[in-house]
């Protein structure tokens, strides 16, 4: 699993900053995560191909995490694009979007697949064989979605050296690996466990951006390998962050800690600091293990 950070800073953009965006990819997935205003330009700056993007998830309808959305869809466009593109967001993303096709009359020559979010309850959204994603209720001052992402249990591992020994033919390592015992020519039942290894932990990563402070999440990410938070105040500001549906990096440690998830990593920054190591040092009064994003950052668990 590897997380890139194309923006990671609130409100708005600057030179050396960008809004939110971020890439996930896992188990050949290439999520891309809220689409802030130049978005399309970190994706190259990171070398990330254009075409590996297939679903796309907006949390919500604040320019700031969906204001790059058009141009990118634009930009498929010109580029040739025949692959469909699933886009995830709240109701009225569709509105949004294909008015200002339909006003520039520049209608995707690819199929432009829109999927309205309204429930405010988490829900399967994605499903394949080897990754599902759920919504995340938020409590922002709009309508919002985090998104859980998780890995589904992969194939048993072959112990070649006890198929070997028991002189099993590779006609059944398939079943094998999907699980199953194997009985011997003699009758005998050899259970599958003799035969295989554990495969490896199935990860998750939780996306929770924009929120105050709302530990009705907790259940949903409970126990995530990886939690990205959003932080926009530190403490001394968390008079803003009640006022603006947000959170301080504290109160993103508080949620880590009950959530009993692996990793935090901060983000959502308000431009008003230039310290980024304050929202660390006061996630960590919570919350052990802290890392913090920022634009252009690639994280690998």
């Amino acid at each position: 699993m590897k997380l890139t950070i194309l923006g990671c800073y609130s409100a708005t953009p600057r030179t050396f900053s960008n809004p939110t965006s971020q890439v996930l990819d896992i188990k050949n997935h290439m999520f891309l995560i809220d689409c802030g205003e130049g978005t399309q330009v970190q994706l190259r700056r990171q070398k990330i191909k254009f075409a590996r993007i297939k679903h796309i998830f907006i949390s919500h309808l604040h320019g700031d995490h969906f204001f790059g959305l058009p141009g990118l869809i634009s930009t498929f466009r010109l580029l040739g694009r025949e692959a469909e593109l699933h886009i995830y967001g709240p109701k009225g993303i569709k509105e949004a979007i294909t008015l200002m096709l339909k006003l520039g009359d520049s209608w995707t020559n690819y199929p432009l697949i829109f999927h309205e979010l309204i429930s405010r309850e988490s829900e399967l959204i994605f499903e394949d064989d080897k990754v599902e994603v759920h919504t995340i209720p938020l409590k922002h001052r709009i309508y919002a979605n985090g998104f859980l992402f998780k890995e589904k249990p992969g194939e048993r591992k072959l112990n070649i050296e006890a198929v070997t020994r028991y002189g099993i033919d590779k006609c059944f390592f398939q079943n094998i690996k999907n699980g199953k015992d194997v009985m011997l020519d003699s009758g005998e039942i050899v259970p599958n466990k003799k035969l295989t290894f554990d495969p490896s932990h199935p990860k998750s990563y939780a996306f929770c951006s924009d929120t105050s402070f709302n530990t009705a999440l907790v259940p949903v990410i409970n126990n995530s390998d990886i939690l990205y938070h959003e932080s926009t105040f530190l403490d001394q500001h968390e008079h803003l962050a009640e006022k603006t549906g947000h959170s301080t990096a504290k109160q993103a440690g508080k949620i880590a800690k009950l959530a009993n998830v692996k990793t935090l990593i901060l983000g959502h920054y308000s431009t008003r600091y230039e310290n980024m190591e304050s929202f660390k040092q006061e996630a960590e009064q919570e919350f052990n293990n802290v890392l913090l994003a920022d634009d252009g950052k690639e994280f690998e668990f």
